[in-house]
This record gives structure tokens, sequence and C-alpha cells, in this order.
């Protein structure tokens, strides 16, 4: 029997918008529209990964995104795709598993039956099995520790404030424990968490009501779940500042990034102020914010810094947030992108030859004064009201598309809501500087953190000894730099130099030896 559905219908610039959304479907019609786009939500993510067999959900998906079904194989569906320029892809985190499927109208009929084989009779076929899990251990051995400090030092802080809960594991797993996984380990989990009544279906943009039907008649084929899903993991609160120095060879910088547990997510509706406070002091990719404006563009320390009230997929390459990774255990970041590294500073400036370490400890000292700032003093009525509006125009962005429009709908249905944006904007369209305040100091705190930093092993001993013993960690200027700052800046980095982290603990771990 179907649940009750609740239909809104929005009139935008003469476009006229049918929402409805049940328990089984997230429908978006659009009459105008000269595509279909379909997305399956399981709610089966890495956090079900077994023990030992870590990376299973992601190697599943990839298995049905990127292999074949009974009916064609991967080079068969792809040139029975290429005139149509239709796309699909999959996309897993810590809690669901989307599959999209985009089409122009003219071939929904067709691209559907592909769409249908891949998902509901998926070929797991062993070739693709072997090519798809060499380059996911590839991933998780090397790619991951290679290609991007930045993205590094998000994953090790995940690895670092999650451990010992079922998030603790990358999306893409361990090195032993992709290692570890059989082509019938993925049949099985697929028999186990890809099931009728633990997958959520969107539709969106102009397709027929028959069409819609014989979709949620397809879903019927799907066993049923035959146990219950366990729930996301509580995250403890660190002990002061928990730090772990991951040093590797030949490291251009000191990547880092910090955070730690947030008792707040979308479900929440001051989500909404802290979301005002979080973009004053940080944005995404913004200039604006307090910490671009006092380590970049004051300090040219490195190329941007920014904080996080919820995980941001893909923060390295994305400007805007990406839906399809609702979580149900948040957490508050911080993202200082590479800083300078001692040896760096002496080989290009004479004056700095006495210098023992770089740029690390005064950045992260910055970084976490101006969090106690906010969370101490707020911010002022005048930048409350200019972030507002800015967040108000911003969250419209999102959803640039039928396709990302649809993916938040999905999103919302998890954390209980109707539709995040549009009820995000009228909470902000309600908020007042108090609420904003009272969030800073409600959720913002430098007391307790995790902090990971990359960093090249020439900098590791000098880094760890500064930061446990609490070392003044003044800022190392060129001349030329010094001399063409204000008196104001430098009493600024006085300050900044001799205030004092919490710092509990400082363990230096071996690249070698992450991810295991």
């Amino acid at each position: 029997m179907r649940t009750l559905k609740i239909t809104i219908i929005l009139v935008l610039s003469g476009l006229i918008v049918n929402l409805a959304m049940a328990h089984d479907l997230v429908e978006l019609k659009k009459n105008t529209s000269n595509k279909v786009v379909i997305k399956y939500m399981f709610n089966v993510g890495s956090m079900m990964d077994p023990e030992g067999k870590e990376g299973l959900s992601m190697l599943t998906a990839s298995l049905i995104s990127d292999g074949g079904s009974t009916q064609y194989t991967k080079i068969e569906i792809d040139d029975l795709l290429y005139p149509m320029a239709a796309s699909y892809y999959a996309s897993v985190d810590k809690e669901v598993t989307v599959f999209t499927f985009e089409v122009h109208r003219d071939f929904i009929d067709s691209f559907y039956e592909i769409a249908k084989g891949l998902l509901y009779t998926p070929a797991f076929d062993e070739n693709d099995f072997n090519r798809i899990k060499s380059n996911q251990q590839n991933y998780v051995d090397q790619i991951i520790k290679a290609s991007s400090d930045e993205e590094y030092s998000k994953m090790a802080l995940e690895d670092l404030l999650f451990r010992g809960t079922s998030y603790q594991h990358m999306i893409m797993g361990t090195s032993s424990g992709v290692n570890g996984i059989t082509l019938d380990d993925a049949r099985e989990f697929y028999k186990k968490y890809y099931t009728k009544d633990n997958l959520l279906i969107g539709i969106a943009g102009n397709y027929s009501e028959d069409f819609k039907n014989k979709l949620l008649l397809d879903r019927e084929q799907l066993p049923a779940l035959q146990f219950t899903l366990q729930e996301a993991p509580e995250i403890s609160m660190p002990d002061g500042l928990q730090v772990e120095i991951i040093e590797k060879e030949n490291a251009l910088g000191s990547a880092i990034y910090a955070g730690y547990p947030l008792d707040i997510t979308r479900v929440d509706d001051d989500f909404a102020a802290l979301m005002v406070a979080n973009s004053w002091l940080g944005e995404h990719r913004k200039s604006y914010g307090q910490l671009y404006e006092k380590i970049r563009r004051t300090r040219s320390m490195n190329y941007g810094d920014y904080t996080y009230i919820e995980w941001y997929e893909n923060g390295g390459r994305v400007q805007l947030p990406l839906a399809h990774v609702p979580r149900h255990s948040n957490y508050f970041s911080l993202w200082i992108r590479p800083v300078q590294i001692g040896v760096q500073l002496k080989a290009q400036y004479e004056e700095l030859g006495s210098i023992d370490v770089g740029h690390a400890p005064f950045a992260l000292r910055l970084a976490i004064r101006e969090i106690d700032m906010l969370a101490k003093n707020g911010i002022s009525k005048e930048d409350f009201e200019l972030t507002r509006q800015f967040l108000r125009s911003y969250i419209k962005l999102f959803v640039q598309t039928t396709e990302k429009e649809l993916g938040f709908l999905m999103d919302s249905h998890f954390y209980g809501r109707e539709n995040y944006i549009a009820e995000l904007d009228e909470l902000l369209a309600n908020l007042t500087v108090e609420d904003v305040n009272e969030a800073a100091r409600k959720y913002f705190q430098v007391e307790n953190m995790y902090v990971c930093i990359v960093t090249d092993d020439s900098e590791t001993e000098a880094l760890s000894e500064n930061l446990l013993k609490n070392k003044p960690s003044p800022m190392s200027y060129s001349n030329l730099v010094r001399e063409g700052l204000s008196e104001d800046i430098l009493q600024e980095d006085e300050e900044v130099a001799a205030y004092k982290l919490n710092v509990k603990s400082v363990d230096i771990i071996n690249s070698q030896n992450t991810f295991k």
C-alpha cells in the first residue's frame, strides 16, 4: 500500500512545477523540460562495510555503474548510449548510495531498459570486478597519498575523528579491506542491501504518469529487507587538541584539516543560523571570509582557508555543495590549504635562515583564534545582514539544474524535510543577529579538536615540538613583505604567535602506515 502523498504546486517565473513526495518516491514534474532524470537512493554506504572488507559498498556500486548487466556488457552499453547522449553515474557516501540516470525524453524508454538492467540484474562479471578492484586498490594504496595533500589531510581527519566507529574508513576503503574483497562478497552485499524497502526513487523532468508508475512497479522485483539497518555512530569529543602529523617525502607544504563532532544537522532549524556564522568565518572558496582575509589576502600564506558545518564532498574541485552525501553524524571542520615549510622559507629568503619550523603553527593558531573570537564576540549587525543576503542568493545556485534540484530534494527526504533549499531560505529570512551569535556561542569551540597535518618529513619534528610544548610561533616574513605591513597587522601577529592552544597529544604517523 502506498503511503500518504503530499503535493505542492509552485509557480516560478511562469513555470509550473509539481512537487510530490512519498515514502518511496520523490517527484519533480517539469512539463517544459526536454530531459528526464531518474535517481535511485539506497540506504547503504561505507558504514555498512563488513569488518575486513572496507570498501565493499564502493566496489559493489562501481560494479553496477561501471560494469554490465545480464543483457549487455559495459562496452555494448556505451555503444548504445552514445547516440542518445545519455549519462549515468553512482555516488557513494557513509550512509547512502545514489545512482543517477539522465536522458533526453525522446529516448527515455530505450534508455530505461538499460538502466533497469544495470540496477536490477547487474552482471557482476569477473573481468569487470578485477578491473574495478584494481583501480580502487590503487587509489587507497597510492593515489590518495600522492595526488593531493589537501584531500589526504581531509581523509586523515575523518580516520582520526571517527576512529573506532563504522564511519572511520574512507569510502574507497582500506588497503587490506579492498584486497580482501571477492566477487562473491559483492554479490552477497547487493542481495543484502539492494532491496525494495531500502530504496527511494526520484524522478524529474517531462515524463508520463505511465512511466512513473512503471518505475514503481519494476521496483517490486527487488527482495525485501531482512534485517534492521544500523544507525550512524555517535562521535566522541576529543580531550583537548589531539594532533596527528603525517610525514611524507617531498611534501610541498603543510596541509591542515581539523575538526570536532557537531551536534546539529539540517534536521535542526538553527542550522540556518550556524550557516550564517560559518559563512562569515570561512565560506568555501569565497574571498570575503575572515580566515581568507587574515591568512591569504593579508599575509599571502596559501590559496585559501575555509570552515564547514557539514561534510563537503569533493571540495578541492567543486565550487558549490553537492547532493547525495547526507549524514546523521556530523562535524565542524577547518581547512587550511598548504602553507610553506621551513626548508622552503630558508631556501627562498636569507633572512629566514635561522627559523626551525614553517608557517603551520602560526596559521593554525590564527585560524583557531578567529573561531574563538567568533564564539565569544559574535558578528556585527551589518555583517549579519550582508552574509544573510549572500546566503539567500547563494543557496539557490545549489539547484541550478533539474538533476541537482532532484538530488537536494532526495537529501531533504533523508533529513525528514520536504524541500531543504526552500525551507532554508525561509529560515534565513526570519533570522536575527542574536540568533546567529547564540548559535556561534553554542556550537563553536576551540578547546577540543582533532587536527591532522600532512607535511614533509623535514618539518615533522620541529612542528611536533612547537605544538606539544606550545612554543610561540612568530610569523616568518621576508624583509620585503614585512616592510609593507601595517603596525596593526604586526601587532596582531604578536598576539597570534603567543596564543595558547590546548594541545594534549601529538603523534607522528608515517605516510606508508595510513589507511591500512
